[in-house]
């Protein structure tokens, strides 16, 4: 019996009518400063994504680690709804997964529901992200367990607010709880690594072209593949999102590729390369010229290849540009998908710009999502 109601509770809840492409953009807290929420063109995107509470291990929520503060949502609440898009606050983040995991013991996870509503109801949000990272298989039945809780605390409150997830692995798992969220969003960046048995990849390509690594002959990683790997599990597309990136991924130095240090995609190496992530911003600032642009048509991915005497100087930068958000989304159209997530606005914003200039990877997905 209370499994019939449970289900019930969980399928028929009201559901918010989305009209194309959801656009749902992050919006960190510690960069308030650099970007205050005045300067946020809110009508580009159809929800904005407040980043991030982090768990407790008892369940009590940090918001202080990455500047939460009641002044922030105040401000980034009441310009968002001005412009008519929801705000939701993101729980979790990169190595979040030890708190969530005590948080959501059977202890506390009564606790950290209540918290989380709290915070939602207390300071206006619209709804949830989870964030769990990284999420194991072990975390299967605690997230499973937040998840059906947390749908059931936020369907009492009217109007019904919204929880959204990102993730990264474990299909199967929100194979089985598509119903419980209204985004499913892909983080399909940060892609690439200098690690054992690699070679130099894109941060955030939308298709791996057929390339496999030379040792394992594994397909690289891409949008495409982590779509493919989701739809195969059985999530419906129009619950999926991909990720654009307003980060890129810096690969420096090393040897032994074909060009002697990282220039280019698809390099091996003896000595391997460093890699720094930042900002599209510093990318620009920084590193581009035209000359050094160029554009892989089987990955879908803008590079920037630098190529220095001997080797220590030699870069290879990977970032998405206007062309790829507007390859992206064309891809999330073609596809049937329900939408995008940006990570994330200060990163894509160039203060020293002139106004109108200051945002341009956000107006490319504006203008591609046709708003």
């Amino acid at each position: 019996m209370f499994a019939v109601l449970l289900v019930g509770l969980l399928g028929t809840a009201g559901r918010e009518v989305q009209a194309g492409l959801w656009n749902s953009a992050y919006y960190a807290g510690w960069m308030q400063d650099y970007l205050p929420a005045q300067q946020v063109d809110f009508t580009a995107m159809t929800h904005v994504i407040h980043f991030a509470v982090v768990p407790r291990i008892d369940g009590s929520l940090d918001s202080d680690t990455n500047t939460v503060t009641l002044a922030n949502s105040t401000d980034v609440v009441a310009r968002a709804h001005a412009a008519g898009v929801k705000v939701l606050i993101s729980v979790g983040g990169e190595d979040s997964a030890q708190g969530f995991r005590g948080a959501t013991t059977a202890a506390n996870r009564p606790r950290f529901v209540t918290n989380l509503v709290k915070f939602v109801t207390s300071r206006g949000y619209d709804g949830v992200d989870v964030d769990w990272e990284p999420l194991d298989a072990a975390d299967v039945g605690p997230y499973s367990n937040l998840v059906n809780e947390l749908r059931l605390a936020l369907n009492a409150i009217s109007p019904r607010p919204l929880l959204t997830a990102a993730v990264g692995s474990q299909p199967a798992l929100f194979a089985s709880l598509q119903s419980r969220f209204d985004q499913i969003n892909l983080m399909t960046y940060s892609f690439s690594g200098p690690y054992p048995g690699w070679v130099t990849w894109f941060n955030a390509p939308i298709y791996d072209g057929g390339y496999r690594f030379p040792g394992s002959g594994e397909l690289v990683p891409s949008a495409d593949g982590v779509v493919s790997n989701f739809l195969s599990h059985g999530v419906a597309a129009s619950k999926l999102g991909i990720g654009i990136s307003f980060y890129g991924m810096v690969w420096s130095g090393g040897s032994g590729t074909s060009t002697g240090g990282a220039t280019l995609p698809r390099q091996s190496w003896k000595i391997p390369p460093k890699t720094t992530e930042i900002a599209y911003s510093t990318i620009m600032s920084s590193y581009y010229q035209p000359q050094l642009y160029y554009w892989d048509t089987n990955a879908q991915s803008a590079y920037l290849s630098i190529d220095q005497p001997g080797s220590a100087n030699d870069k290879f930068i990977s970032y998405d540009d206007p062309t790829a958000c507007r390859a992206k989304v064309a891809y999330a159209k073609q596809k049937g998908l329900g939408g995008l997530i940006l990570w994330e606005l200060g990163g894509g914003y160039r203060d020293k710009q002139p106004v109108g200039q200051r945002d341009l990877l956000l107006q490319s997905v504006k203008q591609a999502l046709g708003k």
